[in-house]
């Protein structure tokens, strides 16, 4: 017998409507859709699904619709927002996507790039996907094939270096929408460039996570890292959120490629390992995508047994800034 399949979560455009879907070990009573003011007098009860999965369609809803979840009371966003333009504490957007990728990707071998670290905030005066867009042939013009862009998911706060995103699928508000970022994607792609993002899946930020709230079991009781308790690989609702977010930058951005941050920080004793699965995964796409690990043991495994494609070598700038400054901590032990 096969398993039923799950809902997908998050609030998502159909025919006539949008629907809603949650999954929660935490509710003991009612799971709720509010508006965007999160007000429980138009509050709507959602369907159990089973195995803590919950779903309500809602006619007449669409593109732009602000929306909150409530458990047992609690209004809470969405952690699986595909847009939160009031940022990480605020309403949830219905997000139906009108900008079509029309550009092919660039194909070359891993060895023929030239890749230019971007950090979209501080690109340009403005830091928005739009101002960086524009400034793209400069850099074609220099000589780099592939952008890496500095991680998108949204994070609390205006500006940051984006290591502390908490709602993986909303690109960072201030950047600007998910379309103005497929746009930026296929530009690049239509001066031959192609494009990695740097994705996070060690940690999420220490403000604005609210997956704790939908279930505890999102992260380890008794496994800490260096930003808190590890995210729990072995719990199935996140490790579909991963593998999920990965596809959907992967697909639906048109990225070419993932660069994993602090993989030596990603606690995970399931067979197959989650990287692997992540990397086989990103392969089978057409065309096959690349993955990217920074890793701090240099585990030449992660290629050879996971299937990576490369690591991420920081030796160099760690050497450097030992001789420099004398550090001695962390990274620089």
């Amino acid at each position: 017998m096969t398993a039923p399949a799950r809902p997908r979560l998050g609030g998502h455009p159909e025919a006539g409507g949008t629907r809603f879907a949650v999954f929660t070990a935490a509710a003991t009573a009612a799971v709720e859709l509010l508006d965007d003011r999160g007000e429980r007098r138009q509050a709507r009860p959602l369907e159990p699904r089973g195995d803590g999965y919950f779903e309500l369609f809602v006619p007449g809803v669409g593109h732009g619709a602000l929306y909150r979840f409530a458990i047992d009371g609690r209004s809470l966003p969405d952690p699986y927002a595909r847009a939160l333009p009031r940022g990480v504490h605020g309403p949830a957007q219905v997000y139906e996507p009108r900008y079509q990728l029309r550009h092919p990707a660039p194909q070359r071998e891993l060895t023929r790039q030239v890749i230019y670290e971007l950090h979209v905030g501080t690109f340009t005066q403005a830091g928005t996907f739009e101002a960086a867009q524009r400034r793209l042939p400069l850099l074609a013009e220099l000589g780099v094939t592939t952008l890496e862009l500095m991680p998108l998911a949204a994070f609390a706060g205006e500006r940051g270096w984006g290591y502390d995103g908490v709602a993986l699928f909303a690109p960072h508000p201030a950047y600007g929408t998910p379309d103005e970022l497929r746009e930026l994607v296929d530009a690049a792609h239509g001066l031959g460039l192609g494009v990695l993002l740097d994705v996070v899946y060690n940690h999420l930020g220490p403000s604005g996570n609210y997956l704790g709230a939908y279930s505890p079991d999102y992260f380890h009781a008794d496994v800490d890292n260096a930003w808190g308790k590890a995210l729990r690989y072995d719990h199935p609702p996140l490790r579909q959120l991963v593998l999920q977010n990965a596809r959907y930058w992967l697909e639906e951005f048109g990225f070419d490629g993932l660069r994993l941050d602090a993989t030596h920080a990603i606690v995970d004793a399931s067979a197959p390992h989650v990287l692997a699965e992540l990397t086989q995964m990103a392969h089978a796409l057409a065309p096959p995508r690349l993955v990217i690990a920074e890793d701090e043991r240099n585990h030449a495994e992660l290629v050879t047994r996971d299937g990576l494609d490369a690591l991420w070598a920081d030796d160099f700038h760690h050497q450097l800034r030992v001789l420099l400054t004398a550090e001695r901590d962390g990274y620089y032990a």
